[in-house]
Parts: C-alpha cells; sequence; structure tokens
C-alpha cells in the first residue's frame, strides 16, 4: 500500500520504518528542517520529504491522490485534524489515521473531521495501568479497537470453579472469545469439547466492560 506519513518525530518514523520493513511504499513529511537528516540516516532519501504536511501542495508532492492510507502523526492536534480533513474531504483518501496528543481534544477525532481512527495515546496507557492495578494474575498483551478491547492472558487458577469443564460449559462473558489455550509446550486452539485444566494459560480477546468477569471466572473460586 501507498502510504503517507506526517509527523517524522520518534513516532512517525518508526512507523515509516515498520511499514518499509512490510515492504509497503511510504512518504514521510516533517518541517523542521533539522528533522531531514535525521530520518534519511534511516530511510531513503526519496522517502523523506520538507514541508508543511497540512498545506495541500506538500500533500500532492508527497502523491496523496494515490495514497491508500494517511497517517497523522504530529505533535499538534490541530495539524493531525487539518491533515486527516484534507485527506479525506479534498483528496479521497479511504483510510486516515489521526495522533490526539491531548486526550481533551479526542472528541474531536471523529468520522466528520476524516478521521477513521484515532490513536489516544494518553488515554490507551491510563487504561492499561488502571487494568494491570485491577485485573490480579490477569495480563493485558495487546489493546485493540481505539482501547475498547484486549488481549490478555490469564492462568486458569487451580481452585477456579471452570478448571476440568469443557469451553461449552462455561459461562462467559457475552463479548469474550477465547484464542488459545497454552499446556506446557503445547498451543491448543479451543473449541466446544476442550477442556481447561489447572495451570493452563488462557489466550482471549474481551471488551473491557467483560475484563473483570473474565479475571472472576479463571481465578481462585468464592
Amino acid at each position: 500500500m501507498k502510504v503517507i506519513i506526517v509527523g517524522g518525530g520518534q513516532v512517525g518514523a518508526y512507523l515509516a520504518s515498520l511499514l518499509m520493513e512490510r515492504n509497503h511504499e511510504i512518504k514521510i513529511i516533517d518541517q523542521r528542517e533539522a528533522r531531514i537528516p535525521v530520518l534519511t540516516r534511516d530511510l531513503p532519501e526519496e522517502c523523506v520529504i520538507y514541508g508543511n504536511g497540512a498545506e495541500p501542495k506538500v500533500l500532492e508532492r508527497a502523491g496523496i491522490r494515490d495514497a491508500d492510507v494517511v497517517a497523522a502523526v504530529t505533535g499538534s492536534d490541530e495539524t493531525n485534524l487539518v491533515v486527516a480533513t484534507l485527506s479525506r474531504l479534498e483528496y479521497g483518501v479511504r483510510r486516515v489515521v489521526g495522533r490526539v496528543n491531548n486526550p481533551k481534544n479526542a472528541w474531536l477525532f471523529q468520522s466528520t473531521m476524516g478521521v477513521d481512527a484515532a490513536l489516544n495515546q494518553a488515554d490507551l496507557m491510563a487504561r492499561l495501568v488502571a487494568e494491570e492495578m485491577t485485573m490480579g494474575d490477569m495480563m493485558t498483551l495487546l489493546k485493540l479497537h481505539g482501547g475498547q478491547y484486549s488481549l490478555v492472558e490469564r492462568m486458569v487458577d487451580s481452585s477456579s470453579s471452570v478448571a476440568g469443564k469443557t469451553v461449552r460449559d462455561i459461562n462467559l462473558p457475552l463479548e469474550c472469545v477465547l484464542v488459545a489455550l497454552l499446556r506446557d509446550e503445547e498451543l491448543l486452539l479451543p473449541r466446544g469439547d476442550t477442556m481447561l485444566l489447572a495451570n493452563d494459560k488462557v489466550v482471549a480477546i474481551t471488551h473491557t466492560t467483560s475484563l473483570q468477569r473474565l479475571a472472576d471466572i479463571l481465578g481462585p473460586g468464592k
């Protein structure tokens, strides 16, 4: 895919390197002259563009008319919103990602402003810390869909009420799916007749509202 990244800071530079490793065609824009030599140390010179990514002529120089994705990841929420709005409403880019720096501005990063996915780093970090403090032995492996869902891992406690039960007999929360069981050196894909044993590591995808319920199910019996 053709991806334009507006913002050549640590986030943008890392994103560019990651996408290039996956064979995507990228252009990265930054308006800080001193940042350009830093970017060209790790990225091909033809991929780096000096200019204000909120200006149409700079976006056009980066090839926005043919872009599949635009990621606005500067340190300015105002700039990111301008880039998102231009990308979607002026150039019809089908996928636009915007970085939220100030959580108080998160409400602005909506589809009406051209943003398909808003990356609110502060909010995701706060939620992750809060979950780690309340979920006991449950580990969050990955946040999904703007932090609404989590990929988590939790060991089945030896006194858990589900130890020795099959998956079909467990009353899982509605928005929760078991993805895998790690048993000794083996990875099992859970089916209805798969039995959960004490000390199995359960990997699940669950909505944030179901995290506590899942932790209670797999944890010590009451």
